[in-house]
C-alpha cells in the first residue's frame, strides 16, 4: 500500500522554514532539513526538484497574497477619483498600515524574503516592489491628468530613489524584528511622514 506523503511533506516544509530562517538560503543544508524531517536527503527530491523550489514553496503564496492586497489598494485609489476633491486624494487609503498588517500576518515568511533570500530570485524583492509602485503611481497620475487635475511633473530617476527608500522603510520593521505593536505604530508614523511629501511632490 503506498505511503501517504502528506505528513512527510508537512515535516519537510516545517524543517525547511526553520533551516532557512536560521541559516539563510545560501547556507541552508538539505541534509539538516532531511534529518529534521526524519527522511533521507534523496527523499526531499520526491517533494521538491531543488532547494530553491523548496524556498519558493514557502514564499510564493505569501507574495501572491501581498500582490492581491496591493491591487486591492490600487483599485481603491481609482474608485475615489470620481467622487473626491483633488485636495483630499490619497488621504484615506492607509496603504502602509494595510501592507504592514499583511506583513505581520506572515512575519516569518517576510523574514525569509527580506533577510534570508540571498542567492535566490527573491533577493531583489524590495526593488521589484518599488518598480511596481512606481508604475502604478505614474498610471494613477495620468488618470488624474485626464480628469483635469493639475499634476506636477517629477524627475523619474529621483522618483525611483524616493519610492525605493519608502518601500525599504516599510521592511525595516521586519529587518529590525519589531513586534507587531511596534510595527503598526511605525506604519502610522510612515503614513504621517510620507503622505504630505508625496502630495507636495506631485503638487496635489
Amino acid at each position: 500500500m503506498p505511503r501517504d506523503k502528506t505528513q512527510s511533506h508537512i515535516r519537510i516544509i516545517e524543517a525547511a522554514k526553520r533551516e532557512f530562517l536560521e541559516y539563510g538560503y545560501a547556507d541552508a543544508s538539505l541534509r539538516r532539513i532531511a534529518d529534521a524531517a526524519g527522511i533521507q536527503v534523496s527523499g526531499l527530491y520526491k517533494h521538491f526538484a531543488s532547494k530553491e523550489e523548496m524556498f519558493a514553496s514557502l514564499v510564493d503564496p505569501v507574495i501572491e497574497g501581498l500582490m492581491k492586497c496591493f491591487h486591492s489598494i490600487e483599485g481603491n485609489y481609482y474608485e475615489e477619483l470620481d467622487h473626491m476633491a483633488p485636495d483630499r486624494l490619497w488621504e484615506g487609503q492607509r496603504e502602509t498600515v494595510r501592507a504592514m498588517e499583511y506583513i505581520y500576518e506572515h512575519f516569518d515568511v517576510f523574514r525569509l524574503i527580506i533577510c534570508r533570500s540571498q542567492g535566490t530570485r527573491y533577493e531583489g524583492f524590495t526593488h521589484d516592489i518599488a518598480v511596481l509602485e512606481e508604475n502604478v503611481t505614474f498610471r494613477y497620475m495620468e488618470s488624474l491628468k485626464e480628469r483635469g487635475v493639475a499634476v506636477r511633473e517629477v524627475n523619474e530617476k529621483e522618483f525611483h530613489l524616493l519610492v525605493t527608500a519608502s518601500v525599504e522603510a516599510i521592511f525595516q520593521a521586519v529587518i529590525h524584528n519589531f513586534t507587531k505593536s511596534e510595527a503598526m505604530h511605525y506604519a502610522e508614523t510612515l503614513e504621517q511622514f510620507y503622505l504630505p511629501a508625496w502630495k507636495a511632490l506631485f503638487g496635489l
